[in-house]
């Protein structure tokens, strides 16, 4: 089950599961949001923050069965997320979207947003990506830190570098890049500054390294 928190969602970025890679979707997604594809992301499809994320209903997943709502009801009793539902409503799904809206918004509670394709779900999830974004620098306040970090985030080279350290992948590079600032003070952090950011093991790998 995947809860608020488990998983860490770089700042401005949306983490994908990895069966959408080359999906129409995240061919629209390129280039307007910053996207990481993860496997192990389980029923969520896209990760939008550390608490907010997407579940998507395809038309094919409508008009195969009740595969999905078992999904959604997984979803929902193990999850402390806020899990927003996209569906495809089309000529061929629309049949079936009165039925899906009963049970999404009425039985679980959730939030339910109908798109006519896999280009109008990606629109979706930039304005989305907006409003998580506005959300976290409301939470974090003004940080006058932030805008420089952001700079040296876009850096290839500094990233790069930071993927070289053994288990740390793309998404972690982000998060040290994100919460150091540097590779300077990356290279000078405690095991127990890294920890809070990558947990025990990787810390300690980096903390070797």
């Amino acid at each position: 089950p995947v809860t608020a928190g488990s998983i860490v969602v770089p700042y401005g970025h949306v983490i994908g599961n990895e069966k959408w890679r080359g999906s129409e979707v995240a061919q629209r997604l390129q280039g307007k949001v910053r996207l990481i594809f993860e496997d192990g992301l389980g029923l969520v499809d896209f990760h939008l923050s550390n608490r907010t994320c997407i579940l998507l209903i395809s038309e094919v997943d409508l008009v195969a069965g009740d595969e999905f709502k078992r999904r959604l009801v997984r979803f929902r009793n193990a999850s402390s997320l806020r899990g927003i539902v996209i569906v495809e409503k089309t000529q061929i799904s629309d049949q079936y979207y009165s039925g899906v809206q009963k049970f999404v918004v009425l039985e679980l509670g959730m939030v339910l947003l109908p798109v006519a394709n896999q280009g109008e779900a990606s629109q979706l999830i930039v304005q989305l990506v907006s409003f998580c974004v506005r959300e976290q620098s409301r939470e974090r306040g003004v940080n006058p830190f932030l805008r420089k970090q952001r700079a040296q985030l876009a850096e290839p080279a500094v990233l790069q570098a930071v993927q070289h350290i053994p288990g740390v992948g793309k998404t972690k590079a982000l998060l040290l890049l994100q919460h150091f600032g540097s590779i300077h003070r990356l290279c000078n952090a405690s095991i127990s500054e890294l920890e809070q950011v990558v947990g025990q093991t990787v810390a300690q790998q980096i903390y070797t390294f």
